[in-house]
């Protein structure tokens, strides 16, 4: 186990065990995500990314997009 992971279950047990498992139940809940999005990248075709990208570029050239900026725009 980490250092980090170590201070951070160090920090938990000093919480309600309401919140322990609130935060454990939404830890529990993204590692299984993380886990689906895994499986679906690991069998993603070299076809489908391909497929993927020009439907991006098809996007892109139809103006059917936002510009990253107007979503996140950087604040000085």
């Amino acid at each position: 186990m980490t250092k980090l992971l170590q201070r951070v279950i160090a920090e938990l047990e000093k919480l309600s065990e309401e919140e322990q498992d609130a935060i454990a139940t939404r830890l529990l809940a993204e590692l299984e995500d993380e886990r689906g999005w895994k499986v679906r990248f690991e069998a993603t075709t070299d076809n489908q990314w391909d497929r993927l990208a020009e439907m991006v570029r098809q996007e892109i050239a139809a103006g059917e997009i936002t510009p990253l900026g107007d979503v996140f725009p950087i604040e000085p």
